[in-house]
């Protein structure tokens, strides 16, 4: 299959033709295609770039992009390690964070030993204990779960006075408990009361992290709630129910979320019926004892 880009440059405009590699149909005939493309001077440059510095053609380049885009499944979840582990103090980076990033640009997760909380918005991974910084570096990964945000249902929530009315207004948007999913509020916040994790000595429970989490207070911010939410029956693995990261648009506020109120905001949901959780293949995951039940130690460290 061939790509034929138009690309506008100011005035002027040029013309590139990106191949893919070749497809098959069922009847086993190769059919080229073209399509022409409009695309920025600015994205044009950036391409170039990038074709540089990975040493490839442009043609691939291009290629490439379409098809992990088009692609890409929007009901997959992609999960580094489990929540089990997460209880019994198994929290050694795993999977490095550029892995996690080509899997989903939207989720929630931690750092090695406990280092913060994790948001993934908008393909970005921000480290928040009070306050964030943005992860720009190549990292190891001990826990995360991310999917490609896109909603299949939007709608408003007026009138938050406790964090419990975002859950009760989402509630009917999910269409079974036995399905995930992952939804994301937007608009300025009155106040939110938000906490993070900080780094405890290796093998230490998550209880232990709990009671001496740091906690916040933000005021008149707007920003985003990242959540994701898991049926009941997935606790051996993931969080059950509602897990709601909050991050301030300016980016310097962010952490799990134990309160908030706002008068309006805008709510988007997404239905994930695949599940794929990638389990460390070294350390201390091998030889741990997961046998007991993590539901009621998630639900205190909540």
């Amino acid at each position: 299959m061939q790509w034929l880009a138009t690309l506008s440059l100011g005035h002027q405009s040029a013309d590139y033709v990106a191949k893919t590699s070749n497809a098959k149909t069922p009847d086993g005939v190769v059919h080229m295609a073209n399509l022409a493309v409009k695309i920025s001077s600015l994205l044009e440059a950036v391409a170039r770039d990038l074709s540089l510095e990975r040493k490839t053609s442009l043609d691939n380049l291009v290629g490439a992009a379409l098809s992990e885009y088009l692609l890409s499944s929007p009901r997959r979840m992609y999960q580094i390690s489990t929540s089990t582990a997460l209880v019994e103090g198994v929290y050694s980076g795993s999977l490095s964070s550029r892995t996690l990033l080509k899997e989903g640009d939207f989720g929630l997760g931690t750092f090695d030993g406990l280092d913060g909380e994790m948001i993934i918005l908008d393909g970005e991974i921000y480290q928040a204990s009070g306050n964030v910084r943005q992860r720009s570096d190549e990292f190891l990964v001990p826990f995360a779960s991310v999917t490609h945000f896109r909603e299949d249902a939007v709608f408003q929530i007026d009138k938050v006075e406790c964090l419990k009315d975002i859950e009760l207004a989402c509630d009917p948007h999910r269409i079974s408990e036995n399905l995930f999913y992952a939804i994301r509020v937007d608009g300025v916040f009155e106040a939110v009361h938000a906490r993070a994790v900080h780094p405890l000595p290796q093998g230490s429970r998550l209880l232990d992290a709990a009671k001496t989490q740091l906690e916040f207070h933000f005021h008149n911010v707007e920003g985003t709630l990242v959540c994701l939410w898991s049926p009941r029956y997935s606790s051996s693995f993931s969080v059950p129910g509602y897990h709601f990261h909050f991050i301030s648009n300016d980016r310097r506020k962010g952490g799990h979320v134990l309160n908030c109120t706002a008068q309006h905001l805008h709510a988007r949901v997404q239905v994930v019926s695949q599940y794929d959780v990638r389990l460390p293949e070294s350390g201390s995951f091998l030889t741990t004892n997961f046998d007991e039940d993590p539901a009621s130690d998630l639900a205190k460290a909540e």
